[in-house]
């Protein structure tokens, strides 16, 4: 059997746990087609990002658990667990996908909501009089 790698990558409230292995190119995310999962070509286009860059289209199959977020995190969130895991398996990668971005956690999160105000910024309307 074929050698599975492992890895997780995370946007935002998403996750995305990996499955990667050598295979046909066959991708199932929470037993779907990604095709079926992601339906606009931009969320495909990031999902085979890693692939692409690196010459891989076609060349490997992954099982993917996505849970948390929006649509755009949870694709964001498989990019980078799919260049990890590509990284893994040869790290001469490594400075092609670092240099496009793929191999950087986006650090930006939703600001917290702080008491005595609407929302994590915006104030209740003062009024002087």
């Amino acid at each position: 059997m074929a050698e599975v790698t492992n890895t997780s990558g995370r946007r935002k409230t998403a996750v995305a746990r990996v499955y990667l292995s050598e295979g046909t190119g066959q991708f199932t995310i929470n037993g779907k087609d990604y095709t079926n999962y992601f339906p606009t070509l931009v969320l495909q286009y990031r999902v085979n990002q890693p692939f692409a860059l690196t010459g891989n289209e076609g060349k490997y199959d992954f099982k993917a658990n996505l849970d948390g977020g929006g649509i755009t995190g949870q694709a964001e969130a498989l990019r980078l667990a799919i260049s990890k895991a590509l990284i893994e398996l040869n790290p001469e990668w490594k400075t092609l996908l670092k240099a496009e971005g793929l191999t950087t956690r986006d650090p930006r999160m939703v600001e917290r909501k702080k008491f005595g105000q609407k929302k994590a910024r915006k104030r209740f309307q003062f009024s002087k009089r």
